[in-house]
């Protein structure tokens, strides 16, 4: 295992300012350890590796003070989900129908990626159309779990979360449509932030879409929030960005006297018994921190919140993917037709009406008990995890006994895009006995960043995760 691979992003750059060490030690050693774990974990779809050590001699060159000083990421290697568009490189959307597009500008949140001095080294797999909670597509293969590869990393930001948990980048960009930055994050060990609505640029029409989000992942709490303020704030391009910016600051006060509530299932969800062990004993470690940590009854239907993504995503980003799928059926993968498809048919003809009802209903108890609490804490995923190799097309998944019709049935963050100006961390919480990484989210307020990060950090110093070889990821060879 490269032991400098694993090194955090504020640690690196720390060390860059003190010429400790340099970006391109750094950029080297993520390299030596892709050509390790990638065999295995297949995360990295496109890899620029020998562009990315131009660009780290030129970031030492900032950090030795000749030419313009560091910027906040600078030298620090970064994978970028492929679904986002960086100019000049490939934009498949991980589609055989897009297998020869080159984006020819880039994005309004790739760009501030880009300003931000990190170095795009990587691109990290996601499934085809990001539709998915784990990572495969006809495209690129399939992308494995580096804590047990039989296992999904999860989706559809599986490459970004797979890439960290096996050292082979220090930052990965996710997005948030269903859960597709905390699933990863979750059943990978490391931490995954989807901002409140607005707070980080996406492209249209998709800005529009109140359930979408853009966001960091990282192996620490203080490396996404390093990323996020890069990422974070108002763009011409993006009517619903959020003015003022907001900063998060880079240390959090303890969490003593704070409130927070705790629910493992969110009112009955079905929840494998390691998982909900887990998330007790989060709690359990936020009262030693000096927390109030109350068990409390939440309920958050699950037929609600399926109803009402299904009539979303009919409306909006399924309609989407069925247009782009209409005349390429041939070389689109079973799991993209099938969610075009169960969407529209669990919809009905539903109208948006219907699903702006639901949506303020299942919204009405969590903002009562965030009136009473300062944070909501709940597992990420209520499966010990998905298999690489399975689409999970034409059945479920069996959760704690329960025959589930569907596996997403099984992923508690779809709530949380129905409540899109919630912001929700999710860190790890522990391990399931198959070796795959369980996490809890931790729910704030609405437009409440800083308090989801202040917990998420006492957390992190109370249970460290990742921080020596012994919490890492045995890759097989």
């Amino acid at each position: 295992m490269n032991e400098l691979s694993y090194i955090s992003a504020t640690e690196a750059i720390e060390l860059f300012k003190a010429k400790r060490l340099s970006p391109v030690e750094l950029v080297e050693a993520v390299i030596d350890q892709a050509a390790k774990a990638e065999p295995v974990v297949n995360a990295l779809c496109h890899q620029f590796f020998d562009e990315a050590l131009d660009q780290a001699r030129s970031a030492e060159q900032r950090y030795a003070g000749k030419g313009e000083p560091p910027r906040p990421l600078e030298g620090i290697p970064l994978a970028v989900k492929e679904e986002e568009a960086v100019a000049g490189q490939p934009l498949t959307e991980g589609s055989l129908i897009y297998k020869d597009q080159i984006a020819d500008s880039s994005s309004a949140f790739a760009q501030r990626q880009l300003d931000s001095g990190a170095i795009i080294h990587a691109r990290s797999a996601a499934p085809e159309f990001s539709c998915a909670g784990f990572t495969q597509s006809r495209i690129w293969g399939v992308t494995r779990n580096p804590w047990n590869p039989e296992y999904s990393p999860g989706g559809s930001s599986g490459g970004s979360a797979a890439a960290l948990a096996s050292g082979t980048t220090t930052l990965a960009s996710g997005s948030d449509i269903g859960g597709s930055i905390r699933i990863p994050a979750s059943f990978c060990g490391v931490v995954g932030f989807k901002p409140p609505y607005g707070r980080v640029p996406i492209e249209p029409p998709f800005n529009l879409d109140s359930f979408c989000h853009n966001g960091p992942l990282a192996r620490t709490v203080a490396d996404c929030a390093l990323y996020q303020n890069q990422i974070a704030g108002p763009d011409p391009s993006d009517i619903t960005t959020l003015r003022p910016k907001l900063i998060l600051p880079t240390s959090f006060e303890p969490i003593g006297g704070m409130r927070i509530a705790l629910s493992t299932d969110l009112g009955g969800w079905p929840v494998d018994p390691e998982i909900r062990a887990n998330t007790l004993a989060v709690g359990g470690a936020l009262r030693e921190a000096g927390a109030i940590v109350d068990e409390v009854d939440l309920q958050i239907p699950q037929a609600d919140v399926a109803r009402a993504a299904a009539i979303h995503f009919s409306l909006i980003f399924g309609d989407w993917v069925a247009q782009t799928i209409e005349t390429n059926r041939e070389i689109v993968t079973d799991y993209a037709a099938e969610f075009a498809r169960q969407s529209k048919e669990t919809s009905g003809n539903s109208t948006l009406l219907e699903a702006l009802l639901l949506e303020a209903k299942i919204y009405a108890p969590v903002g009562a008990l965030l009136e009473q609490y300062d944070a909501l804490i709940c597992p990420t995923n209520g499966t010990r995890g998905l298999l690489a190799e399975d689409d999970y097309v034409g059945h479920g998944i069996t959760v704690d006994g329960d025959e589930l019709r569907n596996y997403f049935d099984a992923l508690l963050t779809t709530a949380f895009n129905v409540l899109s100006r919630c912001p929700v961390l999710s860190v790890p919480s522990g391990f399931a006995d198959n070796g795959v990484p369980t996490g809890v989210q931790i729910v704030g307020r609405t437009y409440d960043d800083q308090t989801v990060f202040r917990v998420g950090a006492a957390l992190e110093q109370l249970r460290p995760w990742m921080d020596t070889p012994e919490r890492r990821p045995t890759i097989p060879t």
